[in-house]
């Protein structure tokens, strides 16, 4: 079959031919249908994020058909539509017996080989269906740039419908956390964001209002617009340590932020100590989701409620899939999300 195969020496991605996988008794073997290209990837590969393999086929948000299953796997079949969620326990640890609860998660595409390939493996409890009539390429981004988020907010950061939300960052996660907080019935949506394009795609996702922090005193804005309440919950998704200051300097009484962007810059707050202890705000860290939320995700683009139609930018084939690491590291036309499709 063909694969993206990354190598850590030389950062060089190129497409080879690999042998099939074989699963395991209890994993199964996906048709790959599409694949999604994530920011994350982009900085695996230009090594801003480890790599802990010598050599690894990238690519997390995957879906496809089920080809083969193991001896021991239930209930899936051959010929089933499914997306599967990327992660996985270390199986050393000695929480593992709850995935959720591992000292060392590991990441399809990161620790294992991924998806960017014709096929690839996984743990039959990965799996989630995909019903009828759901795009495949919109399931396959579900698989982090929209569960993320959505965990992020409903589970994480405990939104609750009539609460006020900021979103910093209307990227590939951001636009979906604006749509999410929509969903989830916020009675107002405010997006921060330096790039135009991203403050009008951020409106047109349901944002009532978008803010350019180079031009706005965001805290001054954010308080006009609630009346001087300030913000319930606040959403970080661009991993910038001065986002994420003025989420915080945003939020009102017990009003909560959430760090879904990962970056190596160490965490640092403006705000004093007293104000932070008044006004009981908390600092989240997140990452991840449960199966649960992927299965939840699925119900709501199969009733329509949510719609992906305008986040999947670009269908690549594998081939050039090194041209679209590029177009998203660079953001060339503002992708939302680029998709492989081998």
């Amino acid at each position: 079959m063909r694969a993206a195969r990354f190598s850590r020496a030389g950062r060089r991605l190129r497409v080879e031919e690999v042998p099939v996988p074989q699963p395991g008794p209890a994993e199964v073997l996906v048709r790959v249908e599409a694949c999604g290209i994530c920011l994350s990837d982009v900085h695996m590969i230009d090594g801003t994020i480890d790599c802990p393999l010598e050599e690894v086929t990238p690519g997390h948000e995957p879906a496809g058909t089920i080809a083969q299953v193991g001896a021991d796997v239930p209930y899936w079949q051959p010929g089933q539509r499914v997306v599967i969620a990327p992660g996985r326990a270390c199986g050393s640890c000695r929480h593992c017996g709850d995935a959720l609860a591992c000292l060392a998660p590991q990441t399809m595409g990161q620790n294992w080989d991924g998806a960017w390939a014709e096929y690839v493996i996984t743990p039959f409890q990965t799996l989630v269906e995909v019903p009828d009539g759901v795009p495949i390429e919109q399931a396959a981004i579900c698989a982090d740039a929209v569960a993320t988020p959505f965990s992020g907010l409903v589970e994480r950061g405990g939104l609750r419908p009539g609460e006020t939300v900021g979103v910093w960052g209307v990227g590939g996660l951001g636009v979906h956390a604006v749509q999410i907080a929509r969903l989830a019935g916020a009675s107002l949506i405010i997006a921060v964001d330096t790039l135009d394009a991203a403050r009008r795609r951020a409106l047109e996702a349901g944002a009532d209002h978008a803010l350019d922090p180079g031009t706005a005193d965001v805290p001054e804005e954010v308080r006009r617009l609630t009346d001087g309440e300030g913000l319930d919950l606040t959403a970080e998704l661009s991993g910038v340590n001065s986002t994420l200051d003025q989420a915080v300097s945003c939020l009102g009484r017990y009003g909560r932020a959430v760090m879904i962007g990962m970056s190596p810059e160490p965490i640092r707050l403006t705000e004093n100590t007293i104000l932070f202890g008044y006004y009981n705000h908390s600092v989240l860290g997140h990452d991840g989701y449960t199966r649960r939320h992927l299965t939840q995700l699925m119900r709501l683009l199969a009733s329509g409620r949510l719609d992906l139609s305008r986040s999947v930018s670009d269908v690549l084939p594998l081939e050039e899939v090194t041209r679209g690491v590029e177009r998203l590291q660079t953001k060339e036309g503002n992708p939302v999300r680029i998709v492989v499709k081998p």
